[in-house]
């Protein structure tokens, strides 16, 4: 299974469109994080409290950071995702790997497994692009730099690779399912805009519908994200990715997000098992 692993984790190193999606990931976060807010909030007078650049400082990077997370990484990873095994299908390798000795579940298993480790890289070079330039606008403004605690920076690190691992295991599923990438890509985008940020915006002004919105993964995203510094200002004026609630407990949202991870993990095994491959 190592042995599995270590291959699969090495075709997606490989592939250029992995680093072109990290890329692209940290890109947009710096943009909308920090880069858009500090030139649009103004850049001069020293921040503090009260004051919208405040987030922008180190003290609070982790919530500027991790606002990001639940809505535009998510659509990012999940390409990942459906690229990780629907192109298998399109290049028709896994003909090939299913007559060799892994077995169809050990092949699933291997790709998830290197995809997991692949996480860790938009989640770790994210934060670290937020605090080079939390440090440079402190630095700018003549503010402190008041880094956050050590343990917060750990669970806001562990909170944003569990996100992704949701988002990116639908991804999976999406490319099982279709068989492909381009339609899995489509149905995943059109899924995130239309499902996830339409109709929560519609729902959340019925009170009948509005408890719908609570099982949506982008709302356990925020739920689960909420206590850890994510203001509800970072999260209202997001662009697409606008989310004013309603929220749910952090618990609440550990588990819902983790039935997802499961619910999809265990949807694309029995289809990867059951179904021909062509």
């Amino acid at each position: 299974m190592i042995g599995n692993i270590s291959a699969e984790f090495l075709v997606i190193r490989k592939r250029a469109s992995t680093w072109i999606l990290v890329g692209l990931f940290v890109l947009l976060a710096v943009l909308f994080g920090y880069l858009f807010p500090y030139f649009v909030e103004g850049d001069s007078g020293a921040p503090g409290a009260g004051d919208p650049l405040a987030d922008l400082l180190p003290g609070g990077m982790v919530g500027t950071t991790l606002s990001g997370f639940p809505f535009f990484g998510g659509a990012i990873v999940l390409i990942l995702g459906v690229l990780t095994l629907g192109s298998d299908y399109g290049y028709g390798t896994l003909k090939t790997l299913f007559t060799q000795r892994p077995g169809r579940l050990q092949v699933l298993g291997a790709k998830l497994a290197a995809v997991g480790v692949v996480l860790w890289a938009f989640v770790l070079l994210d934060f670290a692009a937020a605090a080079i330039c939390s440090g440079l606008i402190a630095a700018r403004e003549n503010a402190p730099a008041n880094w956050p605690d050590p343990w917060l920076l750990v669970k806001a690190l562990a909170a944003a690779w569990f996100i992704l691992a949701v988002w990116a295991t639908l991804g999976v599923l999406l490319g099982v399912l279709t068989r492909g990438t381009a339609l899995g890509i489509g149905i995943g985008i059109l899924y995130g805009l239309a499902i996830e940020g339409l109709f929560s915006a519609f729902f959340n002004q019925s009170d009948l519908l509005r408890p719908l919105i609570e099982g949506f993964v982008r709302a356990n995203g925020y739920s689960l994200v909420a206590p850890l510094g994510v203001t509800e200002a970072a999260t209202r004026d997001n662009g697409p990715g606008s989310f004013s609630g309603p929220y749910v407990s952090g618990e609440q949202a550990a588990l819902v997000l983790g039935a997802y991870l499961v619910a999809f993990v265990g949807v694309s095994a029995w289809l990867l098992r059951r179904r021909d491959v062509a």
